[in-house]
């Protein structure tokens, strides 16, 4: 079911200046802003990976108003790994060490999910080569529903209203971009399958792997930097096992709307599961639109 974006998906400068942002930029709440920053250690790799994978799958796309939305995606992710590469310094600033965590994403996007399957050169080969793109091309696809729904999410939320101004709107812009191309992946995942039955039955498997390694990648992008943060609250949330921190999760997203809340990405991933499911159903295109128009960090760019 490719369901074409009406408008063409365009990348758009934009420039922010974090001199005067605090690394805990959500004030007064530690957890909240470690659990957001984790997100810019994976980010630059990440959407660099998409746009490999992306370059190579072009060729492959018959579609012609889809192959425009997937080389409008490969444009828009190219300028968000620019844009958190900033926010890398940001935290670099603070006096955060980043490079032992930056090496492990470095080995997942890298090697892992990088040109020889799961890094072993001996599954490279030309029979092998079509299954791996396409099972990459399925693993941007389950992401992106992720980033799709933290998009609405951030739309919705009035929670970062009084957060920094800064680095609430570097990631209110990305996150509505990721509204308004939330079906490119998930087409273009569909469009390569060759079958219908293939297509649900790849993309579930997918999912099952891809929600709990995102789930993992936050909460340990969390914890990274507040063991590096000396505040006592930090401290104790470097502690904290996977399951309370999850469970944190769903109290903090409850009680202050800073984090969404661990069941909301639960039940965005239940709605994955039918074999109806399309993302056009997960977030309000016009509504991330009209935040892109009055993002400061856009009309930042455009001074320039």
């Amino acid at each position: 079911m490719n369901i074409a974006i009406q408008h063409p998906l365009k990348a758009r400068k934009v420039q922010f200046n974090f001199e005067q942002s605090p690394a805990h930029w959500i004030y007064d709440d530690v957890y909240s802003s470690h659990m957001i920053n984790g997100i810019n250690m994976l980010l630059p790799l990440g959407e660099l990976w998409f746009c490999r994978v992306y370059n190579k799958a072009l060729p492959l796309v018959t579609d012609v108003k889809l192959r425009e939305e997937v080389q409008g995606f490969i444009r828009q992710e190219a300028v968000h790994s620019r844009a958190h590469s900033g926010a890398l310094d940001f935290l670099r600033d603070h006096g955060y060490q980043l490079e032992d965590y930056l090496e492990r994403v470095n080995v997942l996007f890298g090697q892992v999910l990088g040109e020889q399957p799961f890094g072993l050169k001996f599954l490279q080969n030309e029979c092998t080569e079509k299954f791996w793109l396409m099972a990459r091309v399925g693993v941007i696809a389950a992401i992106e529903h992720f980033t799709g729904i933290l998009g609405q999410w951030s739309l919705d939320s009035k929670g970062w209203d009084d957060a920094d101004p800064v680095i609430a709107d570097l990631f209110r812009w990305h996150l509505a971009e990721e509204v308004e191309h939330r079906t490119v992946a998930f087409d273009l995942f569909e469009h390569l399958c060759k079958t219908e039955l293939g297509f649900y039955v790849s993309r579930q498997a997918l999912m099952a792997i891809v929600f709990p390694l995102f789930v993992y990648f936050l909460v340990d992008g969390c914890r990274y930097l507040a063991g590096q943060d000396p505040d006592p609250r930090a401290q104790a949330i470097a502690r904290k096992s996977m399951l309370k921190m999850l469970w944190q999760l769903e109290k903090v997203g409850k009680k202050t709307d800073h984090l969404p809340t661990f069941s909301l990405l639960v039940k965005a991933t239940l709605r994955w599961v039918p074999k109806n499911f399309h993302p056009i159903t997960e977030g309000d295109t016009q509504q991330a639109l009209d935040y892109i128009a009055r993002s400061q960090g856009i009309l930042a760019a455009r001074k320039v």
